[in-house]
């Protein structure tokens, strides 16, 4: 009997490691899918930069939920340039990428048909240094305006002139991971060429300040710009206190008194004094 108790434990301990054999291939094979292998960044790609082989690894990835855009061959992705950061282990997408020829730096970034330019700008004019690459801001200028006859009567204005412009860089950074607050002297902007122009008008005419806005807020603002003379209008004028009321004058009170009946008399009262008059 103890022979064959033993005998059974045999078995069941050689069941179980078979169990745990076949498990833990299934589990591996469903892991790696039906061997499909994508590029992943095996470090940080930082916007702007080129990409090498040394970056790069091929990791097994399920042929149902392959990323479109993913790339199987290193080969094909030494010398592309990032135009957003890549995380290590983040498929490498040709969303992400820069056109093939494309040097690195910041012209990488900059869209077809848009353009980069510098503003300079100090610790009120970028909003405490809260401007950050990949935050839309407004700009408003203040200048003097013109009067539209030709009187030569000017006065102060403030108007927005552009609205959700991008932030491209601020001085020479371009990372946009960062969201501590950096005050710097330059920050680079993405724009239109009409908007260029009117960005290179208005620092020309007048003084810059960059309005931060919400980065999901895309509806434009309706305003027509402020003047001095509209803004102390706005500010209501206080009112004249008023005086207390005067003391009324004394009245001149007059009684009828008794008197002899060839004579009539009458008690006048003056202020405080009193008399009696008789005619």
């Amino acid at each position: 009997m103890k022979a064959k108790g033993l005998a059974f434990l045999l078995v069941a301990m050689l069941a179980g490691l078979a169990a745990v054999f076949l498990g833990t291939r299934w589990l591996q094979s469903k892991s790696a899918g039906d061997g499909t292998r994508i590029a992943v960044a095996a470090v940080e790609l930082p916007l702007g930069g080129r990409i090498n082989r040394e970056a790069l690894r091929l990791v097994s990835w399920p042929a149902t939920s392959v990323p479109k855009g993913a790339f199987s061959d290193l080969e094909s992705l030494d010398g592309r340039v990032a135009i957003s950061g890549i995380q290590p282990g983040e498929p490498v997408l040709e969303s992400r990428l820069a056109p093939v020829g494309t040097r690195g730096g910041l012209s990488a970034v900059v869209p077809e048909g848009k353009r980069a330019i510098t503003v300079r700008v100090n610790d009120v004019i970028g909003v405490a240094g809260f401007t950050l690459p990949g935050n839309y801001v407004d700009i408003m200028v203040n200048t003097q305006k013109t009067d539209a006859r030709g009187s030569g009567d000017d006065q102060m204005i403030s108007k927005i002139v552009l609205e959700r412009i991008l932030v491209l860089a601020v001085a020479q950074e371009a990372s946009r991971d960062e969201t501590k607050p950096r005050v710097v002297n330059a920050v680079t902007l993405e724009v239109t060429p009409e908007e260029a122009e009117r960005l290179d008008l208005a620092r020309s005419v007048g003084t810059l300040s960059l309005v931060l806005r919400n980065q999901i807020d895309s509806e434009p603002a309706e305003t027509k710009g402020i003047t001095r003379a509209v803004l102390l209008r706005s500010t209501p004028e206080p009112q004249p206190v008023a005086a207390a009321p005067s003391a009324p004058p004394p009245r001149r009170v007059v009684r009828r008194v008794a008197a002899p009946q060839d004579k009539i008399c009458v008690e006048v009262i003056r202020g405080v004094s009193k008399t009696i008059e008789c005619f």
